[in-house]
């Protein structure tokens, strides 16, 4: 399965992109590449579509899915990440009926959840549209502790708990994909 996988944070040392480096290690079933929110331009719709977020675009039409780690600042999303999401459903629409999972990854203990319910909403709304996972969505509380010197996530239960969200979602990729291909035709 081809995902692309965006981390949604501007900071140089990013929790939630070292969630997705590990997932990207970790699962090697998964064709997996990793973009950062970080250096792409801010979003103004009287700018034409900036390269980077063109080769994101396209990126995102090959992929079968996509996982957005989103980090939490105030309560909800980055303006990083809607700013990429702003992108991509001003002039494109890469995410329209795209299977979405959702990760977070946070200094505290709720793990970005309530980032995860606005950027929930972001995808869902007209103009984006993705087809958005629920049911096993995956919370990194104290995420400073989480990670060793490698990167690698230390609690063998978190490992478990996110090898389970991550089949869920590769299953709910293939019946989405597979209806939005049945009614293509």
């Amino acid at each position: 399965m081809k995902v692309v996988a965006i981390g949604g944070s501007s900071a140089p040392h990013s929790y939630n992109l070292m969630l997705l480096n590990y997932m990207k290690k970790h699962f090697t079933g998964l064709d997996m590449s990793v973009v950062s929110a970080r250096g792409l331009p801010l979003f103004n719709e009287d700018d034409k579509l900036p390269d980077a977020l063109q080769k994101l675009t396209d990126e995102i039409d090959a992929a079968d899915a996509v996982i957005i780690a989103c980090p939490e600042y105030n309560h909800s999303v980055t303006s990083a990440l809607k700013s990429v999401m702003e992108w991509l459903s001003a002039s494109v629409h890469p995410l329209y009926r795209k299977p979405v999972m959702l990760v977070g990854a946070s200094t505290h203990v709720q793990g970005g959840a309530r980032s995860q319910i606005h950027l929930r909403d972001i995808l869902l709304s007209p103009g984006v549209q993705a087809v958005v996972f629920s049911g096993e969505e995956f919370f990194l509380g104290n995420c400073r502790q989480a990670f060793d010197d490698q990167g690698n996530l230390k609690d063998q239960g978190t490992v478990e708990f996110l090898e389970k969200c991550v089949s869920e979602f590769s299953h709910f990729v293939k019946v989405v994909n597979r209806a939005a291909k049945e009614a293509a035709e």
